[in-house]
């Protein structure tokens, strides 16, 4: 009976011992711990959409640092003109003069948005705010080559682009990203000047530097192109490749890459 006892207060002992040493469940986790400089830090290396996004809906902590003007800019319609502050531009050309080389442009849903011969020239990731790209639409009025240019490395997400006479997007040079987006070009008696896409880029760099991803090229994932003469138009050393299609009712949706042809 003393043995039984014994062990019994043995193991009692042990299990004390355990809980003290085990850490406390209901304390804040270590990342909460952490101070609003090196969370804001953690949160700038994900993606704006989805990742960035929800985590705004964590608790009001977060949703302010993920809101914070430096992950990102918004472009929003303002009542009054001309107005600017706290990382909110009433159109986007404003947007891009402001932003520094690897911010991220939110372009807010609804309203009407103008993208004509808008120049990028640093590095740039545009966002469109809704839900779907056909909530966030910008319109490249006729008269303009282009709703933008490219000069630099961008990526372009969820966003609807209308171009009435040209094209969406002219490529220069840089890395061009595009994902989830729908290219419009609106028909018109002059639909063989209309592309949604035009590269005029000349990579010139080495094999080795084009496999590390630093060459000139465009690379489009699951998008949408409608109208125009065709989908994309290469007027420099570029060639589209690895072209892949589905085919709905409704749409077609489009992966493809536009680079330098590689050599055997």
């Amino acid at each position: 009976m003393e043995t039984t006892k014994k062990k019994r207060r043995k193991n009692s002992e042990r299990r004390r011992t355990s809980r003290s040493r085990s850490p406390d469940k209901t304390g804040p986790s270590p990342i909460n711990a952490l101070d609003d400089g090196c969370l804001m830090h953690i949160l700038s290396f994900l993606n704006p959409i989805p990742d960035r996004y929800n985590t705004a809906l964590v608790c009001h902590r977060w949703r302010d640092l993920a809101c914070h003007p430096r992950l990102w800019l918004r472009v929003e319609e303002r009542p009054v003109k001309g107005f600017c502050g706290d990382g909110v531009f009433p159109d986007l050309k404003a947007a891009v003069l402001a932003a520094k080389p690897g911010d991220t442009i939110l372009i807010a849903a609804g309203g009407s948005h103008v993208a004509c011969d808008i120049q990028i020239k640093k590095p740039l990731c545009l966002v469109g705010g809704g839900a779907l790209p056909d909530e966030t639409i910008l319109t490249c009025a006729r008269g303009s080559d282009s709703a933008f240019e490219f000069l630099s490395t961008c990526k372009v997400m969820n966003l609807t682009v209308r171009a009435e006479l040209g094209c969406c997007f002219l490529h220069r040079s840089g890395r061009l990203i595009i994902e989830g987006c729908i290219l419009q070009c609106e028909d018109n008696p002059l639909d063989y000047l209309c592309f949604p896409i035009v590269s005029t880029a000349s990579n010139t760099n080495t094999l080795s530097t084009v496999v590390k991803g630093q060459g000139d090229s465009v690379s489009v994932a699951h998008t949408r192109i409608e109208g125009g003469a065709k989908a994309v138009l290469t007027s420099g050393t570029l060639e589209v490749q690895r072209v892949r299609v589905i085919y709905s009712r409704a749409s077609l949706l489009f992966w493809f890459d536009v680079e330098k042809m590689e050599k055997d």
